[in-house]
């Protein structure tokens, strides 16, 4: 299934674009582990809010730490928290999806009040939530916001897999032997996978933003782990007299959001057969006689 749909999501510009973004990011990450301009964490009082030049590209916080470091070392933790809320709102979303769908029916009623229960409560408050009793970690975000959006992700799934199971070929296989486990597995979500695989690319979007929300707030990182939204806490208090350092985390955290966000859009352009079917007849000149 790959093979068919990446192509067609690079040749999309908002695919294109999120793919580039997102691999760049992922790159900073891995190269912060080993390597980063200076030690995001040493402060130099005498090198205090530097103006962006060599060698700190992107200048300097009020303790003379660099940007350019902390923002590489912040992608670390976006990385993180993008995809462990991306691998926590799979394993509960397909979890609650397949039980809405595939059993009998007084589960089916039980699992879609539960949905509608749980989707009520705002992602944010639930992980304040959490944080007030446990403390605020990265753990907790990513806890908070893949269960809340794993409950989304059922939500849209799981009338797909009622419509896939009512198919031809899935009542074929049933009628073979086939348990409906493996017809989940061979069968069902293959065929969601499209609807699946956006609704997760827009859940990691907001999962980065989450991220930088709650630690902002104080509900996130620690102080000790680097983190754009504790970097943007820290400066905004100087948007006054230093307002380009304010810039730099702001602007990281609304370019990864909106990469993730056009390439859910794309993903759904490519993996859609009915918007390519309408954008080939768009595109297609009529014939005159």
């Amino acid at each position: 299934m790959t093979a068919r749909w990446l192509p067609r999501l690079w040749r999309t510009a908002t695919g294109r674009f999120g793919l580039i973004v997102i691999a760049l990011i992922a790159l900073t990450a891995l190269v912060s582990l080993f390597w980063t301009p200076f030690d995001p964490q040493s402060s130099e009082i005498g090198d205090r809010w530097l103006p962006p030049s060599w060698p700190h590209l992107l200048g300097t916080d009020d303790t003379g730490r660099d940007i350019l470091s902390l923002i590489m070392a912040g992608a670390r933790t976006t990385v993180f928290v993008s995809v462990g809320a991306g691998i926590v709102a799979t394993v509960v979303g397909i979890s609650l999806a397949a039980l809405g769908a595939l059993t009998s029916r007084w589960l089916r009623e039980t699992v879609a009040v539960l949905v509608d229960i749980l989707i009520a409560f705002p992602v944010l408050l639930i992980a304040m939530m959490i944080s007030s009793v446990w403390g605020g970690s990265l753990w907790v975000v990513v806890w908070a916001v893949g269960i809340g959006f794993g409950v989304n992700i059922a939500r849209v799934t799981r009338p797909e897999l009622r419509r896939v199971q009512q198919s031809d070929f899935v009542l074929a296989a049933k009628a073979s032997g086939l348990t409906p486990a493996q017809s989940l597995v061979r069968h069902l979500l293959p065929n969601v996978a499209p609807v699946f695989i956006v609704q997760l690319s827009w859940s990691m979007a907001v999962a980065v933003l989450a991220e930088a929300g709650l630690s902002y707030l104080g509900f996130g990182a620690s102080v000790v782990e680097p983190s754009w939204g504790l970097l943007l806490a820290d400066l905004q208090r100087y948007i006054g007299v230093h307002p380009l350092s304010v810039i730099w985390p702001g602007l990281t955290i609304t370019i990864t959001v909106l990469a993730l966000n056009l390439l859910g859009d794309g993903l759904r352009e490519a993996t859609d057969p009915t918007l390519r079917h309408r954008s080939a007849e768009i595109h297609t000149p009529a014939v005159v006689a």
